[in-house]
């Protein structure tokens, strides 16, 4: 029972003390080491054949990890995912060998654990431009709700921004000019100036004008308060995480019944992808692609050219005829070297 209590309150703290409170981590985040925490239990649970409760910190070994993610692979789950959710484990395990010593043996055994071997490519999803368009005319703007809204997702989408980052704008982080940027806050509190579309801007300059009326268009703000809030004891607060996601989950949900191509569940972060594919399509450098998302490797941003890559081949195959001499080519044997002494030879080991 000691160890239950053990790693339960490990958790706990983790969950609800170190990563909001400590790390300052985003909802997002804290959500992503929820899920692999919780993904993990389960499978312990169901591996041992008891309860949640029953569960101690010496199960969780280096083995079960390993047990752990080969049922994730079983299960058709991506690279990425496996990826993503071994290093959440790791991140829990550092952290609960720092502030108790009976994990230690856990963390030092669980952190030898190598990510799997694998294709590391991913194809992100995302929308086309007609299919955006169509989600960005969901909202009736000529309600208080609709205006906030359409403005909200037309923002989202113009700047390819995070969520966390549009939930932070203030309007001090508004610069007018020639050219009306936005300021982002991103990971690492690193600083990134967005420019606007004409469009966008106008749609701005009517959001401000019926939320901020006391903001002075065109004039360098001061204020903190935040772009887009709710009121809550005559005070403004920033719209919450769980808000935004419903507000672009249910005109996802509407937008689908008019372009099948939307997805069941649209998340803020398709509105990223789909802007950073678009900027991509139309020419813009991977490298500013790059900056404009606030990416730290460029490595990351070249899923972007990945997957567009592989659109066109997609595309390309679906418009060529069944009896083309191209398709027929698909079906035919690749040369393969499987003599291991021809194989040195070709590449000057022998």
């Amino acid at each position: 029972m000691v160890a239950d209590t053990i790693l339960f309150k490990l958790i706990r703290d983790y969950l609800m003390l170190y990563l909001p409170k400590m790390r300052e981590c985003s909802d997002h985040t804290i959500r992503s080491y929820r899920k692999a925490i919780n993904s993990l239990l389960e499978f312990v649970k169901t591996e041992k054949k008891v309860g949640l409760a029953d569960i101690t910190l010496f199960m969780l070994n280096a083995e079960t990890i390993v047990r752990y993610l080969e049922s994730l692979e079983e299960g058709g789950n991506s690279e990425s995912t496996r990826g993503l959710r071994l290093a959440c484990i790791k991140a829990f395990f550092a952290y609960a060998a720092d502030v108790e010593p009976a994990a230690v043996v856990n963390f030092n055994e669980i952190s030898k654990i190598k990510v799997k071997a694998g294709d590391k490519r991913q194809i992100v999803d995302y929308l086309s431009e007609p299919a955006v368009k169509v989600l960005l005319e969901q909202p009736d703007p000529t309600t208080l709700k609709g205006l906030r809204d359409r403005f909200f997702l037309l923002l989202m989408y113009d700047t390819a921004a995070r969520l966390q980052e549009i939930r932070g704008l203030r309007l001090c982080d508004i610069a007018w000019g020639k050219t009306t940027n936005v300021i982002l806050c991103g990971k690492g509190d690193k600083i990134r100036n967005i420019p606007l579309m004409l469009p966008t801007v106008e749609h701005l300059k009517n959001y401000l004008g019926v939320f901020h009326p006391d903001c002075i268009v065109g004039k360098e703000s001061y204020s903190e308060s935040p772009l887009f809030y709710v009121e809550q004891n005559n005070r403004r607060n920033p719209i919450s995480d769980s808000g935004a996601r419903k507000l672009v989950r249910e005109y996802g949900k509407a937008a689908r019944t008019d372009c099948p191509e939307i997805p069941k569940i649209v998340h803020p972060h398709l509105l990223r992808h789909s802007r950073a594919m678009h900027l991509y399509q139309h020419g813009m450098d991977i490298t500013l692609v790059q900056q404009w998302l606030g990416h730290a490797q460029l490595e990351t941003t070249y899923v972007y050219a990945y997957a567009d890559t592989e659109h066109k081949r997609k595309a390309i195959e679906k418009s060529t005829a069944a009896n083309n001499p191209l398709r027929s080519k698909k079906s035919t044997a690749r040369y393969s070297v499987s003599d291991e002494d021809t194989l040195k030879r070709l590449y000057g080991l022998a």
